[in-house]
């Protein structure tokens, strides 16, 4: 099952839905069997009213469609989840999207914060540097190295020896800023106890 857009199709010559009868109650069934067409037109009929729900709560539109692509996977995966005799197909529907987008603000949230405390901690960045330039024992640095995480290892390669900002280096390697601002403040924590910084 693929999802290429979170936002409606257009220029459509037909509803696929018609083959299917005007009830969506009765698409989601089809897609609950595994119908790949009834979800192509469960997608034609609500993609409209997913994304309005998710654009209203995440604001961003290219979150939103992603948001969307997700909120379209878990009705491909749980379509036989949807009874009929609680509520209305598009209610089930419209949920799932609202739920999902909540969820992505909270994490967008939670991130967001993260990378502040990260900018904000005292990392040990100096400490480290004058213990390297110190050390005249370079087996010793690269056992250190080696001893951290690959995500560890890279972010700060790419950070202090290649002079990327920490979004930079999150987009270098696929990561979220907040992720690459702990990781690297926990290499670096790594680094200062392997080395003996503050032991001597």
């Amino acid at each position: 099952m693929r999802v290429t857009s979170g936002r409606p199709r257009s220029g459509r010559d037909a509803d696929p839905a018609s083959a299917y009868g005007a009830d969506l109650g009765d698409l989601l069934g089809e897609v609950a069997g595994g119908d790949r067409a009834a979800f192509e037109a469960v997608y034609d009929r609500v993609a409209a009213q997913v994304f309005g729900v998710i654009i209203g709560v995440v604001r961003d539109p290219c979150l939103s469609e992603e948001v969307a692509q997700e909120v379209f996977v878990e009705i491909w995966r749980t379509a036989a989840r949807f009874d009929r005799s609680r509520g209305k197909a598009i209610t089930w529907v419209t949920t799932i999207a609202h739920r999902r987008a909540i969820d992505r603000v909270r994490s967008e949230e939670r991130a967001a914060e993260r990378e502040r405390r990260a900018a904000t901690a005292k990392i040990p960045y100096d400490d480290v540097v004058d213990a390297v330039e110190a050390n005249l024992d370079r087996e010793q640095v690269r056992r250190c190295l080696d001893g951290l995480t690959g995500l560890q290892r890279e972010a700060i390669s790419l950070a202090f020896y290649g002079g990327h900002t920490y979004r930079e280096v999150a987009d270098l390697l696929g990561v979220a800023s907040g992720t690459v601002s702990t990781r690297i403040h926990d290499g670096l924590l790594r680094l200062r106890d392997c080395l003996g910084v503050g032991r001597r």
